[in-house]
């Protein structure tokens, strides 16, 4: 049942701690992500392996030719979610990876839109309260950005980034 104060886990720790494949694979997407730890890319491997869990379901209704409503709504969930289209099929739902989670960060789209030049550069702007959706602030670089949003990731009007003579923005756009 749980407490409170102490909520249950999002995530499940690798079985194998010092799996060598692992920790490689973990370094690359560390260094091309930049998570804080090891936590949060757990985490988002939970969330992959819970939606392939759910799509493995679908197909076995869908064998039993029952389930084509809840598949309906599965693909839009995902496709409002962007990480697939919006005719996709579970089949579609099953080949996804971790990248393409990783890829639908606040934290990979700051980097993309260039507000930031690198990785550790987008964690700080995020967590520091310089990046808006929209209206609403968000301060943490691992929120999964929906379809919709993507167009209205901005900076802050209160923050002294918002200014395009800002010294650290003069720097990137003198780069290019």
């Amino acid at each position: 049942m749980g407490t409170s104060k102490r909520p249950s886990k999002k995530y499940k720790s690798p079985l194998r701690i010092w799996d060598k494949p692992r920790i490689e694979r973990d370094k690359i997407l560390r260094k091309r992500y930049g998570f804080k730890n090891k936590k949060e890319l757990w985490k988002v491997e939970s969330q992959l392996r819970n939606i392939r869990l759910r799509a493995r379901e679908l197909v076995g209704l869908k064998a039993l030719n029952l389930g084509q409503e809840e598949e309906k709504e599965f693909i839009a969930t995902l496709s409002k979610r962007g990480l697939v289209s919006s005719s996709a099929t579970v089949d579609d739902v099953l080949d996804l990876n971790l990248e393409n989670f990783m890829d639908r960060r606040l934290q990979t789209f700051v980097l993309k839109k260039e507000m930031a030049r690198s990785t550790r550069e987008a964690r700080q702007i995020i967590t520091h309260r310089h990046i808006v959706i929209g209206e609403r602030v968000v301060d943490s670089p691992s929120y999964m950005v929906k379809k919709d949003e993507e167009d209205r990731i901005a900076f802050a009007e209160s923050s002294p980034l918002s200014s395009p003579t800002h010294p650290a923005r003069a720097k990137k756009e003198e780069q290019h």
